[in-house]
């Protein structure tokens, strides 16, 4: 399957959203309980998005989060595409 033919395909763009969305999550708190040693939201989010940081911080984590998520996704397409391929 070509490039153009996978990037088409509903399930892929389903398989990055939900992907990214997941390293987002376990991202975050694994940053969070580095950082601060628990569960600290309200601190954690607030240092993240005070004076004036809240744009960078939105647009960093959906950056960060579709290009995990693309990436994961089309390696997993293409090794299905490539096993299915084989069969």
């Amino acid at each position: 399957m070509k490039f153009k033919e996978m990037i088409s395909q509903k399930a892929f763009w389903k398989s990055v959203l939900l992907l990214g969305l997941g390293f987002l999550i376990v991202y975050d708190i694994v940053s969070m309980l580095f950082e601060y040693g628990g569960f600290h939201f309200k601190a954690y989010f607030t240092e993240r998005t005070e004076d004036g940081k809240l744009f960078r911080f939105i647009a960093g984590q959906f950056l960060a989060a579709f290009a995990y998520g693309f990436i994961i996704s089309f390696g997993q397409f293409r090794a299905k595409n490539k096993k299915d391929a084989a069969n």
